[in-house]
């Protein structure tokens, strides 16, 4: 991602720390570099009630995760055999007796080992870790600093407690992103790969009054959050907040429940997908004081003055985008929404918001206008609403604030009349015996040795055993595809790596995966969660992964965080030093060709559901000092050829890839929201059909033949390509194009909105036959065209200006 430098506005009532960096909120210059039902494992009756002492003294259950044999390694650390990945806080002296402060011990296991100091480093893969707490109220005194590259973990049989001290100092429990002198420690934009899952986060011991905050969280891709509750006061004038982001390029978060507060929650990033929260007695719910897009889905409101606050900057300098809110609820709240937007407030398109699916119970007002009442509520539900520019019959723009049409819901991705969701399997109740390691199993994850044949034995052998497959912390080298068979139920440690290297990945006219699961013709069910797929070195013909396999849509399979990395890390071979970039020459490195295609839903495919899926192309060397980008070339992103469909996209993003970023072809039955995407930096140095010729049978692009005659940057790369399909739903989109040749100016559209559409002609298009191809917020930046049909021109990016990207808030193709 490139950093952005953005400012917030308005933070003196929320935070003294954020607020003492800046006093106006407005997005500034781009820098040049890089609902499914949840029940709660704990539930509270009161947020000043005694919950935390019960479950202090809970007998523990034991978790396979705390039990295991931790033989994981990072492959590139300095020191492999002795750098530990696995820390449990008590093995560094946390009591978790809710009487020690556990401050010091906790911040000991986060820092042992050398590992990324925000402050000192910008990011590192070879410093991996998890800290994991056990059963048990640990006693917080001053903010937990996350490091680079961190899951923290909580047993999620018996929650651990992070009870916070009467005269608690820092910002946040936890501070993901620590503020110095010169603003926050790492760049919010970069800040990759960790998570956060199990934790109850409990203010309650500090006084109401006093401003106080559970987690601080500005993050990017690759990133989650999990199964965590926090509790708050709901005294009158209470200061608390739960959740705090305020930058950064997200991301994605799940199954969280929040007590009390003057803000449950308060969001400001780029784009987020957010499913299954649930809100109860906060003043506000969520104060969304900016965004370019966010996605919600899954949420309960209860109890509250005010469910979302989407009015930040007022009618003449909105801060907020676009938001998407579906498969919802709002319950004895007084507004339900709150917005700025109205037929002349500025920028034209902020404030779009599209509302599908909610359901309201004592709810007097569902949205608030600046002039008053826009949307009486009650008791009732709002079947489709929404205010911004649509585009539907004849693809004329309209101005809109009301009623819509839906989208129309294939039976085959709901239930109960809501999109299908389910959230990542952590094996709580499974006992350590059905594991299986692969490191005992014979493979060495050093990212020396091929572990090619260790793993498919194991993989082949544990599926036949209803065993679940233990990938332990490292990065397995592998010289030909791993296949993972039907009834496979995989899971990582630390994001551990499976990396394709040699020569049977190296041909581009006969492309080959790295990870195919399942083959064509075979059915059943796979769960996949935490892992990388990387490649080493030049493999023009690597398919990182092939899903095959066919699974119903009663009982999909599923892959949850797991990610595609190519290029721009330790043991990659395609670094700064192999990969730099190439501004003033258009010859191509073939030593930096990379991968053909990120991931691969075969015709034979059906029934998947992915969810937070980053598949990227690194832009920049993570383990580089100064991010210093890199030109890395990779030929597609994620290709859905499934002639069956019925796939959820929830919280993916893919990013740089040569000709396209997602392509739809001939399929059906897709739920993607909120996708994003970023065009390749080097484009149009080489142009798109350079570096990956149209290759026989992949349907790609042939902008030889679309690009004739037409003006701009048009041979770059697709963001969104749908061809001959039907059903392809997408509930927030955010499609960008940031540089022409590694240079921000063409999408440079800051101080005036609307400005910067220079850098690609198109970038979203509809070919073929297409049925209910729709879009709710779509959002492009640096595109001139925001929506093609058959090659023409639906939309035009300055008739729908917004905070920085453009945006349409309801796209109909037919």
């Amino acid at each position: 991602m490139p950093l952005l430098h953005l400012a917030i506005a308005l933070l003196s009532a929320i935070s003294p720390v954020a607020a003492a960096q800046v006093s106006i909120f407005q997005v500034s210059s781009v820098v040049s570099s890089a609902a499914s039902s949840f029940a709660p494992a704990v539930i509270y009756a009161s947020p000043t009630g005694s919950a935390s002492s019960a479950l202090a003294t809970a007998a523990p259950s034991p978790y396979w995760l705390e039990s295991i044999t931790h033989q994981g390694i990072s492959a590139f650390n300095s020191d492999p055999a002795s750098y530990q990945v696995f820390r449990n806080v008590k093995s560094f002296g946390a009591k978790g007796d809710g009487s020690t402060d556990d401050t010091a011990a906790i911040q000991a296991a986060m820092s042992a080992g050398g590992r990324c100091v925000p402050g000192s480093c910008q990011s590192s893969t070879t410093t991996p870790a998890i800290v994991y707490f056990p059963a048990g109220t640990y006693i917080i005194s001053s903010s937990i600093i996350d490091y680079y590259y961190t899951q923290i973990i909580g047993n999620p049989n018996n929650m651990p407690v992070l009870k916070a001290t009467p005269n608690f100092s820092g910002f946040g429990v936890i501070d993901g992103d620590q503020y110095g002198a010169n603003g926050l420690k790492f760049g919010a934009t970069n800040v990759f790969f960790r998570q956060i899952r199990n934790l109850v986060f409990d203010l309650t011991a500090i006084p109401s009054s006093s401003s106080a905050t559970g987690l601080h969280w500005p993050t990017a891709q690759a990133t989650s959050l999990q199964n965590c509750v926090f509790k708050m006061s709901d005294a009158p004038g209470t200061q608390h907040q739960g959740l705090f982001i305020e930058g950064g390029s997200g991301g994605f978060m799940n199954d969280l429940v929040f007590y009390g507060g003057l803000n449950g929650v308060v969001f400001g990033n780029q784009q987020f997908t957010v499913r299954n929260l649930t809100f109860y007695n906060a003043v506000t719910a969520i104060d969304q004081i900016w965004d370019w897009g966010w996605t919600y889905t899954g949420i309960s409101i209860n109890n509250c003055t005010t469910g979302l606050n989407m009015a930040g900057g007022g009618t003449t300098g909105q801060s907020t985008g676009s938001v998407t809110f579906l498969d919802s609820s709002f319950t004895n709240t007084k507004v339900a929404i709150a917005t700025a937007h109205n037929a002349s407030s500025f920028p034209a398109t902020a404030g779009s918001l599209i509302l599908d699916n909610i359901v309201l119970t004592n709810t007097p007002v569902v949205v608030q206008g600046p002039q008053g009442t826009v949307l009486k509520g009650g008791s009732l539900t709002i079947s489709g609403w929404g205010e911004g520019h649509e585009y539907t019959a004849n693809y004329q723009k309209k101005n809109f604030q009301s009623s819509i049409t839906k989208f129309s819901r294939p039976s085959s991705l709901t239930k109960n009349g809501q999109y299908y969701a389910r959230s990542k399997p952590q094996y709580q109740a499974s006992p350590l015996s059905q594991f299986v390691s692969v490191r005992t199993a014979g493979a060495k994850g050093d990212g020396l040795t091929d572990d090619t044949a260790a793993i498919n034995s194991v993989l082949k052998s544990a599926a036949a055993a209803s065993k679940i497959v233990f990938f332990d912390a490292g990065t397995y080298k592998v010289t030909s595809t791993i296949t993972i068979p039907p009834g496979s139920k995989v899971v990582g440690e630390s994001f551990s790596v499976i990396m394709g290297a040699g020569s049977f990945f190296s041909s581009i006219t006969s492309p080959q995966p790295v990870v195919a699961v399942g083959a064509a013709g075979q059915s059943g069910v796979v769960e996949w969660s935490d892992m990388i797929v990387s490649t080493q070195g030049a493999t023009a013909g690597a398919i990182l992964i092939q899903w095959n396999l066919a699974s119903t849509s009663s009982s999909p399979s599923g892959m949850w965080d797991v990610h595609t990395r190519i290029g721009g890390f330790a043991g990659s071979n395609l670094q700064l030093a192999q990969c730099p970039t190439t501004p003033s020459s258009a010859a191509v490195n073939q030593n930096c060709v990379a991968a053909f295609m990120s991931m691969y839903i075969a015709p034979s495919a059906t029934g998947l559901y992915m969810e937070n899926n980053w598949l990227w192309t690194a832009d920049h060397d993570m383990e580089d000092p100064s991010v210093t980008q890199i030109t890395v070339y990779t030929g597609r992103g994620l290709y859905c050829a499934s002639t069956s469909g019925t796939i959820w996209m929830v919280g993916t993003a893919v990013e740089h890839h040569a000709l396209y970023q997602y392509q739809f072809v001939k399929t059906k039955n897709i739920y993607a929201g909120q996708i994003q995407t970023e065009t390749a930096y080097w484009q149009p140095n080489p142009n798109a059909s350079v570096v990956f010729p149209i290759a026989s049978g992949w349907n790609d692009p042939n902008f030889a033949t679309s690009c004739a005659g037409v003006a701009g940057q048009c041979n770059m790369g697709w963001g969104l390509r749908v061809v001959n399909s039907s059903s392809i739903l997408v509930y927030g989109a955010g499609l960008y194009s940031f540089f022409n040749n590694y240079s921000v100016a063409c999408s440079n559209s800051v101080v005036s909105p609307g400005n910067g559409g220079a850098c690609q002609t198109r970038i979203f298009s509809v070919e073929g036959t297409a049925t209910n191809v729709d879009v709710y917020n779509l959002n492009t930046v640096g595109a001139t065209q925001m929506v093609t049909r058959d090659g023409k021109q639906v939309a035009l990016f300055s008739d729908n200006a917004n905070v920085y990207p453009d945006t349409i808030a309801y796209y109909k193709s037919s």
